[in-house]
């Protein structure tokens, strides 16, 4: 899984490089165009879109992941689909799904503290992991972070015997 993570990322970033170089020469054709264009409206969309801007390239990168976190925090809030969180988004051994709750699981909470808090560290880092790395290898390095710890988790409750669920990397 990691060197699948670290390959695709390695993928995402030359083609987003090339993206942006020509993106680039795009604009540099196009800056006429923005004269005779009509402005767009909605303060509230202006607003989002000013936020959005200031971000920096990590903070906009772990927006993302947050959102994906709240996201598996509200399914586990609803009682229709406790039975499919249990079964993909917990770590267990003796479950018949093994490898995506690996992954899954590392986007999943119960506690409202324990989330805020871990979203809370992962964003007052974002920006400098994500100037080092570049945000296609930060994911990389979440991703597998989650898998490598899951399967960790995996050992050591084989070793001790604890086959009980767990949520989380």
């Amino acid at each position: 899984f990691t060197g699948s993570a670290f390959g695709s990322a390695a993928i995402w970033q030359y083609e987003s490089l090339k993206s942006r170089v020509q993106t680039y020469f795009e604009e540099a054709r196009a800056d006429w165009l923005d004269k005779i264009r009509p402005q767009k409206r909605g303060d509230f969309r202006k607003q989002v879109n000013s936020w959005w801007n200031n971000l920096t390239e990590g903070q906009r990168t772990v927006t993302g992941i947050i959102a994906a976190n709240v996201f598996v925090f509200c399914l586990w809030r609803l009682p229709g689909m406790r039975r499919v969180m249990f079964t993909y988004f917990t770590s267990d051994p003796s479950s018949r799904a093994l490898c995506s709750p690996m992954l899954l699981s590392t986007f999943s909470h119960f506690s409202l503290f324990h989330m805020a808090a871990n979203m809370y560290v992962l964003w007052s880092f974002s920006s400098s992991i994500v100037s080092l790395l570049g945000c296609e290898q930060f994911i990389a390095v979440y991703l597998s972070a989650g898998v490598i710890s899951t399967f960790v988790s995996y050992v050591a409750k084989m070793a001790t015997g604890r086959f009980e669920p767990s949520l989380g990397a």
